[in-house]
């Protein structure tokens, strides 16, 4: 073989060795972000599943406070406070 061609193929062999690196790089980082998306989600799933039950919570105990006191709208006050003046 000709030094030309050898160089040739010595040149090709790095570039292509170099283009298969480079790829299985690029898809472990894809990889990576793909997974610390999903871990993201998980956590964001968590967050409003205890949202969700903090709001029932407040609600039952908004209907447990209602059946023991009687609440009354601002307005509906100033409505009774002017029909008896």
């Amino acid at each position: 073989m000709s030094r030309a061609s050898k160089l040739t193929l010595a040149g090709t062999s790095l570039v292509a060795a170099g283009i298969v690196v480079f790829v299985h790089y690029s898809q472990q980082v894809e990889k990576a972000a793909m997974h610390a998306g999903v871990i993201r989600d998980i956590e964001q799933q968590k967050v409003k599943q205890e949202r969700l039950a903090d709001f029932q919570m407040q609600k039952a105990l908004e209907q447990e406070f209602r059946k023991i006191q009687s609440v009354h709208d601002g307005a509906e006050v100033v409505g009774q406070k002017d029909k008896e003046v």
